[in-house]
């Protein structure tokens, strides 16, 4: 079915008003834009490694998502979900659970390319059946705007900040996506926030695919990147577009780049 952007949107919000998100950020808009491609039946479990999107949208006993969610430390956002969908597994079995659950996480770069890397590792190389997510801003947002290993060479953070001394972040860019389709997973994709219909089609493929499933989206963050608030979408539409932020996707380790990336090549 093509992708309807009207019907999609009029779906019932999983996060809803009431967080302390801040206007036009990314994280946000990414992970609205992800649950929007689960079905109204479709019962998820969340779960979330420290981060903006945790601290703001979910304080005890206070929550904005309308899913099962569990916060996590940065290190075993993977771990806890794996294990949540191992049990889910054992007691499905023994018939003590009768619905059908899906599996979130969803973990910022610094709980994702740094602090998380090991429990999300171990989870793909034991493919439990679950998806996680990556909203890249490309830096320690939540604590202060500290340099990640996804901040991209050269630019200004408060640990790498541009000035006489220094010409920003010395280092490149980790390239996690190609390391994580190195683990021979079912399904590796990056999204971008200014094509929603791509972000969706790879969403429902994602969640239809049984076995462990990646997608990273690049989510602009205006306080760190110090852009204006309003331009969010603007930023990764312009990220794609000059080739800075490639879209594609791998099912079973063939890859191909999604239509935005594929006319730039060609």
């Amino acid at each position: 079915m093509a992708y309807n952007l009207k019907q999609t949107l009029n779906k019932e919000e999983r996060l809803p008003p009431g967080h302390r998100m801040c206007a036009g950020c990314g994280a946000t808009i990414a992970v609205r834009n992800v649950l929007r491609g689960l079905h109204e039946e479709d019962e998820a479990v969340i779960t979330c490694a420290t981060g903006c999107l945790e601290v703001s949208s979910f304080m005890y006993p206070y929550t904005a998502w309308k899913d099962s969610f569990i916060h996590n430390a940065f290190e075993n956002a993977g771990a806890t979900c794996s294990g949540v969908e191992a049990a889910y597994r054992a007691l499905k079995k023994k018939g003590k659970v009768k619905n059908t659950h899906k599996f979130i996480t969803f973990g910022g770069d610094g709980g994702t390319y740094d602090i998380g890397f090991q429990s999300l590792s171990g989870a793909m190389e034991r493919n439990h059946d679950m998806v996680y997510v990556c909203y890249d801003n490309g830096a320690y947002m939540n604590t202060g705007i500290q340099r990640s290993s996804a901040t991209p060479m050269y630019a200004d953070t408060t640990t790498t900040p541009v000035g006489s001394e220094s010409d920003g972040k010395a280092q490149n860019r980790k390239d996690l996506t190609q390391v994580i389709a190195a683990h021979n997973i079912p399904y590796v994709a990056t999204a971008s926030l200014a094509f929603p219909g791509d972000l969706y089609d790879k969403v429902v493929k994602a969640k239809s695919l049984s076995g462990f499933k990646y997608i990273e989206i690049f989510a602009p963050c205006y306080t760190g990147w110090q852009f204006p608030a309003a331009d969010t979408i603007e930023l990764s539409r312009m990220a794609v577009k000059t080739g800075a932020w490639l879209l594609w996707e791998a099912e079973y380790g063939k890859m191909k780049f999604s239509p935005q990336t594929e006319r730039l090549i060609n």
